[in-house]
């Protein structure tokens, strides 16, 4: 009876210790959650004139050329992707080895950065038409070139750019796929093309649709080439809404618009991931013998996978490096200190606090296991999925509306002003960069846990040790590799993220990306190339771990990229499951 009453006060502080977790991360993920959940709140706002007259004037072409550039994007990266990602795992040629990673190095470059240095290659007054006139005796009017910048243009770009997300995950899926399946399609007298589009892309489903949604994302969030392409889109006509109209009202409405373009995406996508299922049959599937290929065949099928990340990264990366080399930018040398503290600063802070929150949030969704905080846990991480333009908008409206708030009680009780203490400063761009990015870290993070038995949880806790120090001295070290990751690629999408900075960012302070957005838009890229480069050069190290890990283990880099391409849903919602 003594021992019976001595132990049940340690087993009441252990429950209360077990309660710490969960709560701290639902009070995190509250606030991370609030800017969307403010846009999306912008709806009910009463209208006003500027908003009335957007509606009417340029409302309908932001919504006919977000869907083009959707159809289009998509189409492209579906044919590029998944042609390669099938002739990279079915066939083996001079050079296929290669062309494995080199398919990945597009990943490296921002889509705006293709943006202006295609468009500088390739206008009227650009090396290549400027060729083609001297060659041919030509001048203006005597010949057709199709127009870079355009809706076809931004299109052109976005392809080579962002084809590497499907391209990853198909070529995962089909290494996944057992041998004997194929083998009894064509036994059954199917041939290579039949059995592609019969049995293997059936199978590689999910996967491709889970590339595909995270293409759509990324064209969602573009800023930089639809812009300087002359696009007008939504994430345009938030920038123009807000700074160029003054309308806070009307740039929230046309956010929460583009917010419910990303959900209703991410709704089908789910559905169609959801609806039919294909598995495969045998516990030890093989992975399919790949035919060489020799000769003509051989020589097209390697031309036919060098030509993506020719176009995606090395006519850019070349073009950029002779421009460094010729002039650069002669005022970066005395600025680049600066400009380099700030954007690695902001990056290297920015993902530490993401791998700290996400792994508060995803152990406090392992030991809580309620549904309360796992809603919260998918909302907050929906912001991977939302457009760096939105995330600013339900930042600046929260944080501007503390700063009046305190400024207007500060006046009243004391007669002193307080000005702006959140809008405006880097605390701000950091809390929208978290918004942003969370997912990415909270997917690693969640995968890393989820491969940790719990069991030793178990263990930790009969030996005295709470939630906080399990999570500290028993998991953080056993998932050291997924906490790696998760800051890695949160550090690299922090420094190119462009639309949420330049936008959040404090007065008077640059960053790489935004002194290549404003050389670049002024027409200096050859002045822009500097930043250019560094970014590009910084952002080749998550490809090069991407594409040793895809070597390594296909299933296990698939279901990161999966995590990753589904803001919100984590590899188990509801944690791992006890034995």
């Amino acid at each position: 009876m003594a021992l019976g009453s001595t132990l049940e006060p340690l087993r009441g502080a252990r429950a209360a210790r077990t309660w710490v977790l969960p709560a701290a991360g639902l009070v995190l993920t509250a606030a991370l959650a609030t800017p969307i959940l403010v846009v999306l709140a912008s709806v009910f706002v009463p209208t006003e004139g500027a908003w009335a007259r957007l509606a009417a004037l340029t409302l309908p072409s932001y919504i006919a050329n977000t869907v083009w550039l959707l159809l289009g994007v998509g189409a492209g990266v579906l044919i590029v992707g998944v042609g390669t990602a099938w002739i990279i795992t079915m066939y083996r040629f001079p050079g296929s080895r290669m062309c494995e990673w080199i398919l990945l190095l597009p990943m490296a470059v921002p889509a705006y950065l293709l943006a202006y240095t295609y468009a500088d290659l390739l206008q009227f007054t650009g090396p290549v038409q400027t060729a083609l006139r001297a060659w041919f005796g030509w001048s203006r009017g005597d010949y057709w070139f199709p127009e870079i910048r355009s809706p076809g243009g931004a299109v052109a770009v976005m392809v080579f750019v962002l084809y590497p997300y499907v391209y990853m995950l198909a070529r995962a899926a089909f290494l996944e796929q057992s041998a004997s399946v194929l083998e009894a399609s064509r036994t059954l007298g199917q041939g290579a093309w039949r059995t592609f589009l019969g049995v293997a892309l059936p199978l590689a489903r999910p996967g491709i649709v889970a590339g595909l949604t995270l293409v759509f994302m990324e064209v969602l969030a573009d800023f930089g080439t639809v812009k300087h392409f002359e696009v007008a889109t939504f994430t345009t006509g938030i920038y123009l809404t807000w700074f160029g109209l003054g309308s806070p009202v009307g740039a929230a409405k046309l956010a929460a618009g583009l917010l419910a373009v990303v959900l209703l995406i991410l709704g089908l996508e789910q559905r169609l991931r959801g609806g039919r299922r294909f598995h495969q049959t045998s516990a030890r599937p093989v992975t399919p013998a790949a035919q060489r290929l020799g000769g003509v065949r051989g020589v097209g099928a390697l031309a036919a996978c060098l030509l993506p990340p020719v176009v995606g990264f090395f006519v850019p990366g070349g073009v950029l490096l002779q421009m460094t080399l010729d002039s650069g930018d002669t005022a970066l040398g005395r600025s680049f200190g600066r400009l380099a503290t700030n954007t690695f600063g902001l990056a290297a802070v920015t993902a530490g606090l993401a791998v700290v929150a996400a792994a508060l949030i995803a152990y406090g969704v392992r030991v809580g296991r309620g549904r309360l905080t796992q809603l919260a846990a998918r909302v907050a991480t929906l912001g991977y999925a939302v457009p760096g333009s939105v995330i600013a908008v339900g930042v600046m409206l929260p944080f501007g509306w503390i700063d009046n708030t305190v400024d207007g009680w500060m006046r009243a009780a004391f007669g002193r002003p307080t000005g702006l203490l959140l809008s405006g400063t880097v605390a701000a761009l950091i809390f929208g960069y978290l918004v942003r990015f969370l997912a990415v870290s909270f997917n690693a993070v969640e995968a890393g846990l989820s491969r940790i038995r719990p069991s030793m949880e178990e263990v930790a806790q009969t030996l005295g040790h709470g939630p906080g120090s399990t999570l500290w001295r028993v998991h953080a070290p056993m998932m050291k590799g997924s906490l790696l990751t998760a800051v890695l690629l949160v550090f690299v999408d922090t420094l190119k993220e462009l639309p949420a900075t330049l936008i959040l960012r404090p007065f008077n302070f640059e960053t790489l990306a935004l002194r290549v957005y404003r050389l670049a838009s002024d027409e200096r890229l050859a002045q822009a190339s500097t930043a250019a480069l560094t970014i590009v050069g910084v952002g080749i190290v998550p490809v090069i771990v991407l594409s040793m890990a895809i070597a390594r283990s296909p299933a296990i880099t698939r279901s990161h990229a999966v995590a990753r391409a589904q803001p919100g849903r984590g590899q188990d919602a509801r944690g791992p499951r006890r034995p």
